[in-house]
């Protein structure tokens, strides 16, 4: 059986997600960002046991399916800003409804009305978070960084962090003022 769930935004939470099912009593056969397989649940009042035990953590039991298609979309865009080194060979919108399997234009309609911003900008403000968490190892220039999340250029990824945080990078980089937000703050 499939639960899907909805925060699990990193391998922190998979382990938390995996540990509590554990305690819980259930086997676990896998745990993806969002989903979870287990056996089948012995007992439909267990749900309830499951999200009290993940609720602390900041994860929610996702029944609905509009809900596990928003989280979907939100494990995909940031499983690609995370993978530095993969490639998106087709647009955003094309590489969203081929992993969903439905029009983007639906797709896109659901995320902006659930979550009240869109899927162009979650995806932005994913990849800022990640520009910030690299700015801070400062092991990479703001070039390197520009080319490892494929901007354009520097000068574009420059505005689009100014956009999103009010800094200029090289401002950032000074003062570290802008601490970073953990991915489900998104």
């Amino acid at each position: 059986m499939k639960l899907y769930i909805k925060n699990m935004v990193c391998t922190r939470c998979k382990m938390i997600v995996r540990a509590e099912l554990e305690k819980l009593g259930l086997v676990v056969h896998s745990v993806e960002l969002g989903e979870v397989e287990i056996e089948a649940l012995p007992d439909a009042s267990l749900t309830t046991g499951i999200n009290a035990a993940l609720e602390p953590y900041g994860f929610v039991l996702i029944d609905d399916k509009k809900s596990r298609m928003i989280d979907k979309v939100k494990t995909l865009i940031v499983d690609l800003v995370q993978e530095l080194n993969s490639e998106l060979k087709v647009n955003l919108s094309d590489y969203i409804s081929s992993h969903i399997h439905y029009e983007y234009n639906y797709i896109s309609n659901l995320f902006s009305e659930v979550e009240g911003t869109t899927i162009e900008k979650y995806f932005i403000a994913q990849k800022i978070e990640k520009v910030k968490e690299l700015m801070m190892y400062e092991e990479l220039s703001l070039s390197e960084i520009a080319f490892r999340l494929h901007y354009s250029s520097v000068a574009h990824l420059s505005n689009q962090f100014k956009k999103v945080t009010g800094f200029a990078p090289s401002q950032i980089q000074r003062i570290k003022v802008n601490k970073r937000r953990s991915l489900d703050e998104l």
